[in-house]
C-alpha cells in the first residue's frame, strides 16, 4: 500500500477513536455517492455530522485543514443532501473536518466542528 494511502488510513482510524472518545455514534464510513465520498458520518446530540479527515505527516505545505478545496466542499455538500434524503432524516446537520499531523514525533489531532456551511 502506498504510503500516503496508509497514512490516510491510519487518520481515519484516529479521527474515529477521537470521535467515539466524544460520545458520537458512528453511523458510516467511506460512504459514496457519486463522485464523493464522505469519510465519517456521525451522530452527535440528534445532528448528522458529515466529517472530512485530512492527515498529513507535517504541517510543511500548510495545515490539513487547509487542503480542503471549495470544490471538496461542493461534493461534501451534495454528498450529505442525498445522505439524509436516502435516510429519510429530518434534523440538523453539519460540516467537521479533523486534521492530524501524524508522524514518530507528533500526533496532533485538531476538530472542527461546523467548519464550514453546505453549498
Amino acid at each position: 500500500m502506498a504510503k500516503h494511502i496508509s497514512l490516510g488510513k491510519k487518520g481515519e482510524q484516529l479521527a474515529i477513536a477521537h470521535l467515539k472518545q466524544k460520545s458520537y455514534q458512528i453511523l458510516e464510513t467511506n460512504w459514496r455517492y457519486q463522485k464523493a465520498e464522505v469519510d465519517i458520518i456521525a451522530m452527535f446530540e440528534n445532528v448528522v455530522i458529515f466529517v472530512e479527515v485530512k492527515t498529513r505527516s507535517s504541517n510543511f505545505f500548510g495545515y490539513p485543514e487547509q487542503s480542503v478545496s471549495d470544490a471538496k466542499k461542493r461534493l461534501l455538500s451534495i454528498a450529505a443532501e442525498a445522505y439524509m434524503y436516502e435516510k429519510n432524516l429530518e434534523t440538523d446537520m453539519r460540516f467537521d473536518i479533523i486534521a492530524i499531523t501524524l508522524n514518530k514525533q507528533t500526533k496532533d489531532i485538531y476538530h472542527i466542528e461546523d467548519a464550514f456551511f453546505g453549498y
